[in-house]
């Protein structure tokens, strides 16, 4: 039987995952999970929390492992993570993924930032920071995301093996779609090796961040009469960078022709229209895309007639500088058709 490299109080060994839906957090959580039972016996469980099961919106994968001798007779979510892995770095802009995480653990980052510029992207107090560009090589690879961050876990574990984990990956793909699995196994492996690790002692920099259990306010014993929305939406606040799943629409100006088909089928109204005199005609021009409100959809690059959209990898753009926002002078006529 493997022996836990650590345990907490309970002898539980504990990963987080944070993620979004679409990226495979859940289903990768389940493989490590029978991994550990039927490869490695020891005892396990795994589960996910999520809001309203649609691509984009925030997951947390849950997995934990005891040695047979000590049974899991809890189910709830894992505050205190030994490994805490990130799929996408955007969360950090709008969720605390670092709650609850305690120094000298482990965070493995879905990044192609170096481990020392992870960790002050996240404020990581101290611990071992794996970074890995899951995104490029599952690009590459032509495969999911979550196998490339198996690979990373792998490694990181120390008692989770490549063997086993892609024994779990055969048995839960290959039956299915037994053709994606050279590219699977692929990207799993490059991401076991393409690693930058590095381990930072605590240097006061940094503090460790509560895990804290959300509490709402209105329930359903408190509930308004008729179920009133109290706080209406406030869309200057909405950020929807976080549901991208590392592609971006790109706007080339020069070859669009204003047709306003990207506005009409764009689910967020993203696109920033304004009126203009061009060659003495009121007409109504694309000025770009308002990348806040952007999730990445791609409708508009598939609507485009004349490929002034194109998909392109975020990472390799600067989109706080490619961002239209909307000033009191644009004037929005969604799906205007120039003559």
């Amino acid at each position: 039987m493997v022996k836990l490299p650590e345990k907490n109080k309970y002898g539980f060994y504990e990963i987080r995952m944070e993620s979004i839906g679409g990226m495979g957090a859940n289903i990768a959580g389940k493989i490590i999970a029978e991994a550990g039972v039927f490869s490695l016996g020891l005892n396990a469980i795994s589960f996910s929390s999520y809001g309203s099961e649609k691509r984009g919106t925030p997951v947390k994968s849950f997995i934990r492992f005891s040695e047979t001798d000590d049974e899991i007779r809890v189910n709830s979510a894992v505050e205190n993570p030994h490994m805490l892995v990130i799929f996408h770095e955007n969360l950090k802009k709008t969720l605390a993924v670092l709650a609850g995480f305690k120094k000298g653990n482990t965070v493995i980052l879905n990044t192609d930032k170096s481990p020392s510029e992870a960790r002050d992207y996240l404020e990581i107090p101290s611990g071992k920071v794996v970074c890995v560009d899951a995104i490029r090589i599952a690009s590459e690879e032509k495969t999911k995301l979550n196998v490339v961050m198996m690979g990373a876990i792998s490694r990181v574990s120390g008692f989770l093996t490549p063997e086993v984990l892609i024994e779990a990956m055969k048995e839960t793909f290959g039956k299915k779609y037994p053709k994606l699995m050279e590219g699977n196994i692929k990207g799993f492996k490059r991401g076991y090796e393409a690693l930058k690790i590095q381990e930072f002692t605590d240097d006061g920099k940094y503090k460790e961040v509560a895990y804290e259990v959300l509490e709402r306010d209105v329930g359903y014993d408190n509930q308004p009469m008729g179920g009133v929305i109290l706080q209406i939406g406030n869309t200057a606040m909405k950020d929807l960078s976080t549901s991208r799943e590392a592609k971006i629409p790109v706007f080339l100006p020069e070859k669009c022709i204003h047709c306003g088909l990207c506005e009409s089928t764009c689910p967020d109204y993203c696109f920033v229209f304004e009126e203009e005199v061009v060659d003495g005609k009121q007409k109504v021009i694309n000025k770009g895309i308002n990348y806040q409100y952007c999730k990445g959809c791609m409708r508009c690059v598939s609507v485009c007639p004349v490929d002034a959209i194109v998909e392109g990898a975020e990472r390799d753009y600067n989109v706080d500088d490619m961002t239209v926002t909307l000033t009191m002078d644009h004037r929005i006529n969604p799906g205007v058709i120039n003559e």
